[in-house]
C-alpha cells in the first residue's frame, strides 16, 4: 500500500516538472519560423507598419511598461516570450523589469513605414526601371538609386508620397536620392537670320536773297537747312545743316539769290547672320553674346553737386537657354533669343554725352522636341513708312513753284527675322586630340611671302603627320570660304 502512494507521488511530481518545462521552455524548432526571432536585449527591433513579430528574452520578465503604446503594441506569451506589433513609424522603448520590479533591460523598438506595397507597386507600373532602391527611415521613405528619364522620376516621386507617413502640416515625407542616368548634357545650335531693307527721298529747298546794298533781304528756313548766325544776318554767314547737299547762287541786278538744295534717295540693305552654340546641364541657365556694351552716362547727386558716373548695355546677338532632358529621346526647353542694335536717329544727348537708343527683337517660348530636331521661329516681320512734308500755306500747293516752298521726306523700313533652334544630347568627345581652325595654316617661307605674295605656306596640313598635324584631310589653305571645322 505504502509502495502505490509512493509510486503515485513520483509521478504527480514527474507531471508537475513536465507540465511546468512545457509552459517555460519553447518547444523544438519553434525558433524557425517566420514569426519567431531569438534575441539580445541590447540589441534595437526593428518593425514595420503592420508587422508581427515574436522575440525570446534571455532573462524571465515580471512586468513590461511600453512608452509609447501608438507606436508599438507588446504582448506578453510567456516570462520569455514577447508578441510585437507594429503600429505607427516611429521610435519607442520597452522597459523590462524583475519579479523585485527593478529594471532588468530596456529595449528599443523602431517602427518604419511598410514599404512592400509600394516595392510592389513601383515594379508594377515601371518595369523598366530596375535600378530604384526603396528604404524606410523610422517616419520616412528613402529613394535612391537611378532613374531613367525626368519624366519617370517626377511620376515615382508622387507615387512614393501615396505610401509615405505624413507629418503635423500633412507633407508626405518622402526623401529623394534618385538621380536621372542617360545623358544630360544638352548642345543647342541656333541660327539668327536678319533681312533688312531700308528706303529713303528727302527733297527740301531753303533760298536767301539780300540786295546790294542791304536794304532788301529775305530768306526761306523750312526743314531747318539753314540756321540764323548768332552774330547777326546779313553781317554773317547763315548756318547751314549736314543734310545739305547742293548750294547754288545767282548775283545780277544788285541782287543774290542762294539756293540751298537737300535732294537725296538712298537705299540700304542689310544681312545678320549669327550661329551661336552652346552646351549647358539638363535643368541649367546658359547665356551667350556676340555683340558689344555701349558706355550710358548716369547722373549722380555727390557733395552737393552732380558727378556723371558711366554704365554698360549690352547689345548684339543674345540668346538664353534652360533645357530640360525628359527622355533619351525627349528634351524640353526654354528659349530666349534676343537681336539688337544701337539706333543714333533716336539718340539722346545729356549733359554733352550723345546715347543711342536701341531696337530689340527678343522672343521668348517653351517648346518639347526630339533629340536633333529643329523649329522655327518665324514671321518676325516689321514694315515702317513714315512721310514728312513741310510747306509754306498757299505757296506749297502751287504746282511746280511750290517745290520751292515745301519739305519733304519719305522712309520705309521692312525687316525680317528668323531664329530656327536645333537641340542635341551630347557626351564629351573621347579623342587625343581635337582639330582646331589654326591647325590648317602652313606658314610661308621667305621665298612664298616675299617674291611670291603668298599669306600660307604650299601644301595641304592635313597630309602632314606628327605633332601639330590636322585631323582633317586636305585641310589646308585659310584663304577663301570659311567656317565650322568639324572632326
Amino acid at each position: 500500500m505504502m509502495d502505490r502512494c509512493l509510486i503515485k507521488r513520483v509521478l504527480l511530481a514527474s507531471l508537475m516538472i513536465i507540465i511546468m518545462w512545457c509552459v517555460t521552455v519553447p518547444p523544438p524548432g519553434w525558433g524557425a519560423g517566420p514569426l519567431y526571432q531569438k534575441t539580445d536585449v541590447s540589441l534595437a527591433q526593428r518593425l514595420s507598419v503592420g508587422e508581427s513579430k515574436i522575440i525570446e528574452l534571455k532573462q524571465r520578465v515580471a512586468k513590461i511598461e511600453l512608452v509609447d503604446p501608438t507606436i508599438a503594441n507588446v504582448m506578453v506569451l510567456t516570462p520569455w516570450k514577447l508578441y510585437l506589433t507594429g503600429k505607427a513609424p516611429g521610435s519607442t522603448r520597452l522597459i523590462l523589469k524583475s519579479n523585485d520590479n527593478l529594471i532588468s533591460s530596456i529595449i528599443v523598438l523602431e517602427v518604419s513605414p511598410n514599404v512592400a506595397l509600394l516595392k510592389e507597386k513601383l515594379h508594377e507600373m515601371f518595369p523598366e526601371e530596375k535600378d530604384i532602391r526603396v528604404n524606410a527611415a523610422q517616419d520616412s521613405i528613402t529613394l535612391s538609386g537611378t532613374v531613367s528619364n525626368t519624366a519617370n522620376l517626377s511620376q515615382v516621386l508622387a507615387l512614393a508620397q501615396s505610401y509615405a507617413p505624413v507629418d503635423k502640416e500633412g507633407t508626405s515625407k518622402v526623401l529623394s536620392f534618385l538621380e536621372v542616368g542617360g545623358v544630360q548634357q544638352v548642345m543647342l545650335e541656333v541660327r539668327v537670320s536678319e533681312m533688312s531693307r531700308s528706303l529713303i527721298r528727302r527733297l527740301g529747298v531753303n533760298f536767301n536773297y539780300i540786295s546790294q546794298n542791304g536794304t532788301n533781304l529775305g530768306i526761306s528756313m523750312l526743314g531747318n537747312l539753314t540756321k540764323l548766325p548768332t552774330q547777326g544776318w546779313p553781317g554773317n554767314p547763315l548756318v547751314t545743316s549736314d543734310t545739305v547737299n547742293y548750294i547754288t547762287q545767282f548775283a545780277g541786278d544788285g541782287t543774290t539769290w542762294t539756293f540751298l538744295i537737300d535732294a537725296l534717295k538712298e537705299e540700304g540693305l542689310v544681312k545678320v547672320l549669327a550661329e551661336p552654340t552652346l552646351i549647358t546641364l539638363s535643368g541649367k541657365t546658359a547665356n551667350f553674346l556676340a555683340g558689344g556694351e555701349y558706355p550710358i552716362p548716369v547722373p549722380q547727386a555727390s557733395g552737393g553737386g552732380t558727378s556723371i558716373t558711366i554704365d554698360y548695355k549690352s547689345f548684339g546677338v543674345g540668346l538664353k537657354f534652360t533645357p530640360t532632358v525628359l527622355s533619351s529621346d525627349k528634351i524640353s526647353m526654354q528659349v530666349a533669343p534676343e537681336v539688337s542694335e544701337l539706333d543714333f536717329t533716336n539718340a539722346v544727348a545729356i549733359q554733352g554725352y550723345i546715347v543711342p537708343a536701341l531696337t530689340t527683337r527678343r522672343v521668348a517660348t517653351t517648346i518639347e522636341l526630339a533629340d536633333g530636331q529643329s523649329f522655327a521661329i518665324a514671321g518676325l516681320l516689321r514694315d515702317e513708312l513714315r512721310e514728312d512734308v513741310q510747306k509754306f500755306p498757299v505757296l506749297g500747293e502751287i504746282p511746280i513753284l511750290g517745290v520751292l516752298f515745301r519739305s519733304m521726306a519719305y522712309q520705309k523700313n521692312e525687316t525680317e527675322l528668323v531664329i530656327v533652334v536645333t537641340p542635341h544630347l551630347v557626351k564629351p568627345l573621347d579623342m587625343t586630340k581635337q582639330t582646331l581652325p589654326t591647325d590648317s595654316l602652313i606658314e610661308p617661307d621667305d621665298l612664298e611671302f616675299y617674291l611670291l605674295g603668298n599669306l600660307e605656306g604650299r601644301g595641304e596640313k592635313g597630309t602632314e603627320t606628327g605633332p601639330g598635324a590636322s585631323s582633317l584631310p586636305g585641310a589646308g589653305g585659310l584663304e577663301g570660304d570659311f567656317g565650322y571645322i568639324k572632326p
